[in-house]
């Protein structure tokens, strides 16, 4: 393999944290663990790009996988190994019970079959996840031929283990030190590398799904849910990467095990993993009625009561999911959660504490040759522990006095936005004293806005009542200008829908004539500094050219009115026409130019689902509709929710049939005052 730039900055920044992932996926296909084990050995081995050390490395790491673990029907082998030796070395699962006849605690090895291994009680207080589902570890194991001879004897006793991770106390400041030699492009890239997956392949859009993915590892109590295709690794994550994640697949999830058994008091997944992962979670049910309504209470305060006591734990729930459809045909036949199992589909509460929905359905079904890496990346092993001890502190006092919400958010979605902003800047920014650019914070409010705003769509989709403004909106300082996030599935630049436009931007019919009907528009206005209105489009049709020069000389002449004291004559304006019709003149688009320019130059959006019908001519005059209907009717197929027209059209839209008339809100107006009053969001 060839190094490139990135390889050769992680090698000599990282040195001894970093491991070849293809040769991880190598060996985690020859034997019978995890990847994070696999990882585990060749970082010990093998962190390093000098390729006589990653040799000499692996024979020692293939010796041990070879000698330590046990392949199915090789069980016996090793047990008799045992015998004959006295003790001998394994890498297994280790889970333990409390055996209550006897008071003591028992061991149980899944590989060699061993479900009565005596072991110290030491050992397990100093490792109680081993009492949940357990965790991969180096085991000692030792036969005792006296015990065995006694009846009900058990000769197998665990004399030590050691847990596969890492802990180095140092680990998060050398990954702190680390991060500040990267750019955060870099950066980002390498935390994709080390997931094992080659970021060069993935679309821009794919390595933020990626991120996303990674959020629930550092920070605490975070829920996310991801429905998408089969084959996109939603699971390889949470089930390869961690030890500090547990993947539960399809089946009975019983409330003792995932959060308290009152019969012994031992505490469940939630308070030992970092993680707790449901795949294939249209299958999962609860054994108990109340299972649901516990896990609902947990996700919204981290909190469960079982019994008198109340019990505080930092796991946070993820809830994986395959769609039978595409996601367009599954809105149209339902909502985005509905893969999910019965109760809690159309539970908007349950929906609310949902903190991020990733869009599965964007990222690629993986392909080996395709988009896993053969780079370098930090040993999952380092960066899991990484990850954890991120988990404490918050990083959401950075957006103090720098990012401002709008309105439409909740109490709910703003912690739902915040806890996504916090784990973003953790990942990529892991170093607190590290400084977040204005671009780089803009990029992850937005995805954390839409993130969030896909819950608030699915709940609005279930109960329109309740959850109605759904326009999530935010700026950047005290006088930024509000940015609207929307949600790809349901947002494309073809289509008008309720969110508002950004500044500069409208919907415009052309009102037609005798020979050319109405057709729709998309005007898009830029400001900057110089003087003049300049047009994109070349050629530049004539009748459009008349109407930018109405809409410029009515704006100049009636600034003071329109714009305040912001001086027009001061501000180059670059203005596009898009054509969404056969029609291409421009024709009779001089009032939705003027508010076009207004609203660049005032920084200000016109209201979503709006579409604005006025002529002008030179001295502000608004010239008649030749029909009003016609214009209503088009207005109405495009998908407008309000139309802006002249006054002197109300009587002719009498005639607009009573069934489009209640489907469509026609505002008039008496001039270009009370046009651009109307037109801009309040």
């Amino acid at each position: 393999m060839e190094l490139d730039a990135l390889d050769k900055l992680v090698a000599s920044v990282f040195d001894g944290y970093i491991v070849r992932k293809d040769l991880v996926r190598k060996y985690s296909r020859q034997y019978p663990v995890p990847t994070y084990v696999v990882e585990f050995l060749l970082g010990r081995y093998c962190a390093t790009v000098d390729e006589k050390e990653i040799e000499e490395g692996l024979e020692i790491v293939e010796r041990q996988l070879r000698d330590r673990t046990v392949r199915t029907g090789e069980e016996e082998l090793f047990k008799a190994r045992a015998r004959e030796i006295g003790s001998i070395k394994i890498i297994d699962l280790i889970k333990a019970r409390l055996d209550t006849k006897n008071d003591c605690f028992v061991a149980e090895l899944p590989s060699l079959g061993l479900k009565d291994v005596r072991i110290d009680d030491a050992l397990v207080h100093e490792n109680e996840r081993m009492l949940t589902d357990g965790f991969y570890a180096e085991v000692t194991l030792v036969y005792d031929a006296t015990i065995a001879q006694e009846k009900n004897g058990r000769p197998f006793a665990i004399e030590n283990l050691r847990a596969i991770q890492l802990s180095k106390v140092d680990a998060l400041a050398a990954l702190q030190r680390g991060r500040s030699q990267f750019t955060t492009d870099e950066w980002k890239r390498l935390l994709i590398r080390s997931v094992g997956l080659e970021p060069d392949t993935l679309s821009e859009r794919a390595q933020d799904i990626a991120l996303l993915r990674m959020v629930p590892f550092v920070e605490r109590n975070y829920n996310l849910v991801e429905i998408g295709p089969r084959g996109t690794g939603k699971s390889h994550l949470f089930q390869q990467i961690s030890p500090y994640s547990h993947l539960i697949s399809g089946g009975k999830a019983t409330v003792a095990k995932m959060f308290v058994n009152n019969a012994t008091g031992q505490r469940g997944l939630v308070c030992h993993y970092d993680v707790v992962c449901f795949d294939e979670v249209s299958g999962i049910s609860f054994d108990q009625k109340d299972g649901v309504n516990i896990m609902k209470g947990y996700m919204a305060s981290g909190e469960f009561s079982r019994g008198k006591e109340s019990i505080r734990a930092s796991g946070g729930i993820v809830m994986l999911g395959n769609f039978d459809v595409d996601v367009q045909q599954q809105q149209r036949i339902g909502h985005l959660f509905s893969p999910l199992p019965p109760e809690m589909r159309d539970d908007t509460a349950f929906m609310d504490r949902i903190h991020a929905y990733v869009p599965g359905w964007e990222f690629p079904k993986l392909n080996p040759n395709i988009h896993l890496t053969d780079h370098f990346g930090l040993v999952s092993d380092f960066l899991s522990e990484c990850w954890h001890r991120l988990r404490d502190g918050s990083r959401v006092s950075v957006l103090q006095g720098r990012v401002n919400w709008g309105g439409a958010l909740s109490g709910r979605d703003i912690e739902a936005v915040h806890k996504t902003v916090s784990g973003l800047i953790k990942l990529l920014f892991p170093d607190p004293e590290m400084p977040i650019p204005d671009e780089e914070l803009e990029k992850i409010v937005r995805l954390a806005l839409e993130s969030r705003r896909r819950v608030k769509e699915q709940q609005k989709r279930c109960l329109k009542t309740e959850f109605r403004n759904t326009h999530f909106s935010f700026s950047m300082g005290v006088e930024g200008v509000e940015q609207f996030v929307a949600t790809p599935e349901l947002h494309s630049d073809e289509t008008i829908d309720s969110d508002p436009l950004p500044p500069g931007q409208v919907w415009a019919i052309s009102p037609g004539g005798q020979d050319a009907s109405p057709a729709l528009y998309r005007i898009e206005v830029t400001v900057g500094p110089g003087s003049g209105v300049k047009i994109l489009n070349a050629p530049v049709p004539p009748a459009f050219r008349e109407s930018v020069r109405y809409g410029e000389q009515n704006l100049y002449v009636r600034a003071k009115e329109l714009v305040g004291d912001r001086d027009p004559r001061a501000h180059e304006f670059s203005i596009q026409l898009r054509a969404m019709d056969v029609d291409r003149l421009g024709q009779g688009l001089g009032l939705p130019v003027l508010i076009a320019l207004c609203g660049a130059l005032i920084e200000r959006s016109v209201k979503g689902g709006l579409i604005i019908v006025g002529a002008l001519n030179l001295g502000g005059s608004i010239e008649m509709i030749p029909n009003p209907v016609a214009v209503a009717e088009l207005a109405l197929e495009k998908g407008a929710t309000t139309l802006l027209m002249p006054i002197s059209s109300r009587r002719q839209l009498f005639d607009l049939p009573d069934e489009m008339a209640t489907k469509i809100n026609i505002e008039f107006y008496a001039d270009v005052t009370d046009a651009l009053l109307k037109a801009i969001i309040d």
